[in-house]
């Protein structure tokens, strides 16, 4: 089952939308279990990290937990208008919390931190204003085979691209479906986010049969420096294949901050996964062609196993190497 937030933008745009007069939805996503994430003390170099209960919010779950509303009117004409809320929590402790890709854990953040937008819909696409999922990130889940789980090696790796899950202030454009192939184009003005340049953001993706395909540019973030990223999987009957290739130019990254620098990231993917019933196992490698980030170039690696107890819930086993760090986490998720 598809994440509901991250394919949002993609089913608004659909041509033939369907809504009934007026309608709200709830919805969510809870994930928990236990794992480890190692990271390093920057002052003394040592080794942090230790076995603990974790509430959906972490590197090594496969989801953040959350709970969201959304809600369309039929005005007419096959067109809708609608709205989306949703909040990060965590099953720590049901604290506002979201996953921010950060390897010391949670951090408190704003309660409506994963959407908050309005949008208008209709055989004509989709136009949506507010904090949404960037196109970027909508690109990139045609082709990763963890469905850009917390724990996905190039989403850890390569960061979205640069430009990151979410845009605050955004204004975003979606194509209805053509034969599987969809676009989104955004904007964010600089008078929102105190940058030197404005943001833009597009991505392209297809989805049919057993082919994904998703390609972005954005620009505009860290000192206005143009990221962008391909990638492609394709599925025959119990396999499935992907390969991407990833240029990120940033301060530093969210590890890894460099204040001031103008660093690139760039390097490629390649991963397989196999289904047996209803049991699931992925690998998934990045590999670092230029790492400026952190003056070396590393092989990262993931290993998924997921058992389905029905559609809407799994258990999940990962181990993330990454950047010299090892990471793992066994959990259980249930999607409503």
């Amino acid at each position: 089952m598809m994440k509901k937030t991250l394919v949002a933008l993609a089913v608004l745009g659909a041509s033939g939308l369907a809504a009934a007069q007026s309608s709200v939805t709830l919805y969510g996503i809870a994930d928990a279990g236990i794992g480890r994430i190692r990271s390093v003390d920057p002052v003394t170099g040592q080794k942090l990290g230790k076995t603990q209960f974790m509430g959906g919010n972490y590197m090594v779950n496969n989801s953040p937990s959350r709970i969201g509303l959304k809600g369309t009117e039929d005005i007419g004409g096959g067109n809708v208008v609608g709205f989306t809320f949703e909040h990060g929590l965590t099953l720590d402790d049901g604290s506002n919390i979201e996953f921010d890709g950060s390897p010391f854990g949670p951090s408190t953040r704003r309660f409506w931190d994963r959407d908050a937008n309005v949008f208008v819909a209709g055989g004509w696409g989709a136009l949506k204003a507010g904090r949404q999922v960037t196109a970027t990130h909508i690109a990139e889940f045609a082709y990763d085979l963890t469905g850009l789980a917390n724990y996905s090696v190039m989403r850890n790796t390569y960061q979205a691209t640069g430009v990151g899950a979410w845009a605050d202030a955004a204004i975003a454009y979606v194509t209805p479906s053509m034969g599987g192939l969809q676009a989104a184009v955004a904007f964010v003005s600089k008078n929102n986010t105190g940058l030197n340049d404005n943001i833009w953001d597009l991505g392209v993706w297809y989805n049919n049969g057993g082919l994904g395909v998703g390609a972005s540019v954005n620009k505009g973030y860290d000192n206005g420096k143009t990221n962008y990223q391909l990638g492609a999987k394709y599925g025959f009957g119990n396999f499935t294949v992907a390969a991407s290739y990833h240029n990120t130019t940033s301060d530093g990254g969210l590890l890894y901050p460099i204040p001031g620098a103008e660093a690139v990231r760039r390097g490629f993917g390649l991963g397989a996964q196999a289904k047996m019933g209803a049991f699931t196992v992925t690998l998934d490698l990045t590999r670092d062609t230029r790492n400026e980030w952190l003056g070396k170039k590393y092989t990262n690696a993931l290993l998924e196993g997921k058992y389905s107890l029905s559609k809407r819930t799994f258990f999940y086993g990962d181990v993330l190497r990454l950047d010299g760090n090892t990471h793992w986490g066994l959990g259980i998720q249930h999607q409503f």
